[in-house]
């Protein structure tokens, strides 16, 4: 992409919505419900909507709850990589599925008190803003639905890795 392209390209923060965009299943979907239509840190909001709906399938057993996040992944790619097709935009800030599957891997240590759920939340939010390397890097190079998606998916990963350290090798001394 040459620089002329970038300066014509919009900015995904400025892009308004066409009205009833979200009427579309793919672009609710896409848009978290709505969550992602915040006019401020859509991007929270989305992971905060995430968690309802974790709920609604954090009993299932650890394989099936796997398999669940993982069709997720899968059907996400092509739900942000359309709707930002649709919206002419890279990643418009209001696609806030990459964040569910973010969170729902992060929750994947199935936390059964309120603290749990936060430091998830907490960590997977630092992560996603943050963008440390790999998630930069990654977030850089890919195009398209798999890129809107990897990023958060890599943020999940390593709020999980924290969480699990946290478990392994935090928790006994302290309880």
């Amino acid at each position: 992409m040459s620089n002329d392209d970038l300066m014509h390209e919009p900015d995904a923060a400025q892009v308004i919505l066409p009205p009833g965009f979200l009427r579309n299943p793919v672009h609710l979907l896409a848009f978290g419900f709505g969550s992602g239509a915040a006019p401020r840190a859509p991007g929270t909001w989305g992971s905060l909507a995430a968690i309802p709906v974790w709920f609604a399938f954090s009993w299932l057993p650890a394989a099936a709850y796997w398999s669940v996040v993982l069709v997720a992944f899968l059907v996400g790619i092509w739900l942000c990589g359309k709707t930002a097709e649709d919206l002419k935009v890279h990643d418009h800030g209001g696609i806030v599925w990459d964040e569910f599957v973010g969170m729902w891997i992060a929750l994947g240590l199935f936390p059964d008190q309120v603290y749990g759920v936060l430091m998830a939340f907490m960590l997977f939010r630092l992560f996603d803003v943050w963008k440390p390397w790999p998630i930069s890097w990654l977030d850089e190079r890919l195009p398209g639905g798999l890129g809107i998606m990897v990023d958060d998916v890599v943020a999940g990963v390593m709020a999980l890795a924290c969480l699990w350290a946290i478990d392994f090798w935090v928790m006994p001394y302290i309880i």
